[in-house]
Order: structure tokens, then sequence, then C-alpha cells
């Protein structure tokens, strides 16, 4: 059976079970709880595959395991490490039963919702849905990078169809099933990207001779690093860039509101702690084995295509080089493999994009009362205004390369997002010291950084004379998110230490769902 032939049926199939679950999934979106958090009753298997799924999309799989394999070798799974045991696993033990706790006690249903009843501020809530608003679109329109060269593997078909078959079939099942039709296709999604990514692994180190032959073969690559063995060594050729990416990918995903709002819906607490292993689990495989797979790039350093203008291989490339010469059955799942890993990802952002500017920015301004029916309504249209938007940003730079401001936007969003919201969601749920005042200044912060990083690059500004210091931060985007979102950890206390703090009735009211008393067995405490 041709490769052709094979992609089509398991696309057709893989089409036709997302949208039955959207189907299936009506009767749980008849409400606004329900469409946005699946009225708060999702079980562990399925809250954990969704924050996975959301968390890694074509981005990794295609560009990141492609740039970040090719600049630090084998060791860039470490970065897959680091997105398992900070970016899953202290996320769920830090953030996972507390957001769901005060999440339910305060009856918020999104992050800036979260930042206008604990600080009780309406123009902080809508601030929080403007950053959400400006730096989503550009993040989501990024999810389609690397299907095209991908797809290109198989099919003659134009990119711009790639892109609308992907937002139809994405914007049908969550426009029927809201967020539990997100999370159990999140579910269907993860089981194939877990597949998919051993299989791809195995086929490409058998491709290259074994697991040793390929690591002998890559151990003699001098590369960029200019010594032989940089891209086999424990931390690759350059340590210090490779911490960087760490953190920003690991810890940014804990002011994301697409990821926290994971958190919200949960059923129990040991449904807490399942989800906590199943989602590092899969981001072990997932993860790692992504940036694993991309670290053995430049085995195909005479294949990838090259940018004349920078002398440096396109990243969006090398990791469908890699695959090119793999069989059908490879390339087939793996498309369906990156296909899922983008509308997971994908449905995830244009449902929190919606359920954020519908209930923090429309229903406040709306003068009339707005059912629950109605809200719905409009979460609907804006889930449909979202894809749309975000598709016609990807077609529009994909046949305008030479715009650079969409890619830039691109890069800076997840920075922007973790720097304004990370540490006074993270601080707001722990500490009643944190003040208002501090989280508006947290937010001009991280967003102040993203949009001098946008300046800097669009710009072409040559940072080398701000100083080593500065101008090692504005490198990159990389490297300014992560300063953004450390800044903000720093930042936040001590501005609180000045400033004024809410009444302590507020804070009492507020903090008072942590000290509600429950009868639990003693399977699960010991405590007399």
């Amino acid at each position: 059976m041709s490769k052709e032939i094979l992609c089509v049926i398991m696309l057709i199939v893989f089409f036709v079970v997302m949208i039955y679950v959207g189907v299936y999934s009506r009767k749980h979106a008849t409400d606004v709880n329900g469409f946005v958090l699946g009225g708060r009753g999702v079980g562990p298997w399925l809250t954990a595959f969704a924050f996975g799924t959301s968390y890694f999309s074509a981005v990794i799989f295609v560009g990141y395991a492609g740039q970040f394999g090719w600049n630090f070798g084998l060791a860039a799974t470490w970065a897959g490490l680091g997105n398992a045991f900070i970016g899953s696993l202290l996320a769920w033990n830090v953030l996972g039963r507390r957001t769901r706790v005060m999440t339910q006690h305060l009856d918020a249903k999104t992050m800036p919702d979260f930042f206008g009843k604990r600080f009780d501020s309406v123009p902080l809530k809508v601030a929080a849905s403007i950053i959400v608003f400006i730096f989503l679109i550009p993040y989501t329109a990024s999810l389609y990078n690397g299907l095209s060269s991908l797809f290109g593997l198989v099919f003659d078909i134009p990119y711009w169809a790639v892109i609308a078959i992907m937002a139809v079939l994405t914007g049908v099942y969550v426009i029927f099933g809201g967020y539990m039709a997100t999370a159990i296709n999140d579910f269907i999604q993860g089981i194939i990207m877990l597949f998919g990514i051993c299989a791809v692994i195995g086929a490409v180190l058998v491709d290259n001779g074994g697991l040793l032959e390929a690591t002998k073969t890559l151990a003699s690559v001098t590369g960029d690093a200019g010594w032989q063995g940089a891209y086999t060594a424990f931390l690759g050729p350059d340590p210090l860039a490779l911490l960087f990416v760490v953190i920003l990918t690991s810890l940014g995903t804990w002011g994301l509101p697409q990821m926290v709002g994971k958190f919200y819906a949960i059923k129990s607490e040991k449904d807490i702690h399942k989800g906590t292993v199943i989602s590092t689990v899969f981001a072990i495989i997932v993860a790692g084995g992504c940036y694993f797979l991309g670290g053995f790039g430049r085995l195909y350093s005479d294949k990838v295509v090259i940018n004349e203008a920078t002398g440096k291989p396109l990243f969006d490339t090398i990791v469908p080089t890699m695959l090119s010469t793999l069989p059908s059955v490879v390339i087939a799942v793996v498309i369906v493999l990156v296909l899922s890993a983008s509308m997971s990802t994908l449905s995830s952002l244009v449902l929190t994009s919606s359920s954020t500017f519908t209930l923090d920015v429309i229903k406040p301004a709306s003068k009339k009362e707005m059912t629950e029916q109605k809200q719905v309504a409009v979460m609907r249209m804006f889930i449909v205004f979202f894809i749309l938007v975000s598709a016609v940003i990807a077609i529009f730079k994909d046949a305008h390369p030479e715009v650079t401001f969409i890619a830039q936007m691109m890069g800076v969003s997840w920075g922007a997002l973790a720097g304004a919201f990370l540490a006074p969601f993270m601080y707001g749920l722990y500490w009643k010291g944190v003040t208002k005042t501090s989280t508006v200044v947290c937010f001009i912060w991280g967003c102040g950084v993203a949009l001098l990083q946008l300046v800097v690059t669009l710009g072409g500004i040559d940072v080398t004379g701000w100083g080593p210091i500065l101008g090692y931060i504005f490198k990159s985007s990389i490297n300014s998110g992560v300063v953004a979102m450390v800044g903000g950890l720093i930042i936040v206390p001590i501005v609180s230490a000045f400033t004024k703090k809410q009444s302590e009735k507020e804070l009492q009211d507020i903090f008072e769902c942590y000290n509600e008393t429950v009868t639990i067995t003693k399977k699960t405490s010991l405590q007399e």
C-alpha cells in the first residue's frame, strides 16, 4: 500500500473519531461551567493527557526538536526532562491542588477571572484578558508551523489547505463539546503521540545503524561547536544556553492560562495524585523523545535545507528531512502524530481565548444580563473567530516570509504570558501578602520585556554594546523570556512589601477554602 493511501485512511479514521467525540460531548456543554471546565468533574487520565497534549505541539516536535537538537545535540534531551520534572511533576505538586480549591471557592473560570476575584479588581481582570488576547493569537498561529513540510512528504497539496482542514475540524469538535470534547480528544491524541514518538525514534535509529552506531557517528561531528564530541557531551556545547532553554520551556507552563486551566477542572484529590504521575510519565516519553530524536539532526547535515542569509539550516526542515527516508507506515504515523499534537494544543488555546474574552471582557461590558446559554453561544462565536484569525495569520506568514513581525510575535508570546502571570498567580495561591499593585507591576514587567525583545529583533539592533548582561539577555527571546519569568518572581514580593495590602477580612474569606475540614480514610493519611 502506498504511503499516500495509508495516510489518507489513517487521517479519515482520525477525523471521524474527533468529530464523533465532539458530538458525543454536547451534553456536557450546555452551560458555562460545563463548556469551559467540563463541570469540574474531569478524571485524572483525561486531565493529565489534556495537560500534556496542550504542552507539546508541532512546535515542539518539528521546530524546537530540530532547532535545539541541532544546537545542543543529545544534550537537548535535558529540555525534555526539564519539561517532565519541572513543567509537569513540580507544576502539579505546587499548583494543582491549590488552584483547584481556590478557583472553585472564588468561582473563577479563567486565569483573568482569578486575578479579578483574588485581588478584588475588575480592571486587573480586563488587563489580564487583553494580555491573553494579544499574545495567545500569534502563539496559536505558530501551531501550524512545520505542518507544511511534513505534509509535503506525502501529499502534493497547498499549505493553506492543510491549515484550513486542521482549523475546521478542530473548530467543529470544540464548538460542539467544549472542554469535555477537548479533554477526550486530547486523551486519544495523546495515545497516538506516545506510540508515534516511540515508533519514530526506533525507525530513525535503525536507519542509522542502531543507537550505538548513530551515537558514534554523531560523536565525530565538530559542527559549529568546533570540537569533536560536542553533540554527544553530557551538557552539550553550550550549557548556559541549554539552561535557559530548559527554564523557559519548563517553568513557563506555570504561567500559561491554557495550561493552568487544566487544574481548574480536575475532579478530586486522588485524581490530582494520579494525574501528577500520568502527566510526568507522558512528558518524559513525548518531550524527552522529541528532543532526543532532534539530537541526531546533524547526521542529516548534508540533506537539510540551508538558509542562505544566515548559513544555518531552516530548523523546521530538520525533522522532516530525518523522516523522509523512513517506511511509509512510519511516515503515516508521524503525520497523524503531528496533526494530533497541533490540534490538541490548538483546541486548548482557542477554548482559553474565547472563554477569557467572553467571561472577562464581553460579559462585564454587557449592559444586559447574559444568560448561561447566551454566554456559551458567544464563546462558540469567538472560537470561530480565534481559529479563523490564527489560520489567516499562518497562511499570510507562509505566503510572505519577508514579514517578520508575525514570526517574532510568536517567539515572544510565551515569555510575555509567563512573565506577566506566573509570579502573581503562584504567590496568590499561597501568600496573603501579595498586593494588587505588585500584580500590575508584574504585568507591565512581563509584557515590557517581551515587547522590548520584539523591538530589538525586528529592528536588528546590535545589543552587544549594551554590556555583557543586557547583551546576553536580549540576544534571543529565550533568554529574555526567562528573565521576564524569574524577574517577576523577585518583583512581586519586593513590591508587595511596600504597597497596600487587601483587608484582613477579604483575605480571610479568600483563604478560608484551605481551612475547610474534610474526612479522609487512614489509607490516605495516618494522622490521628
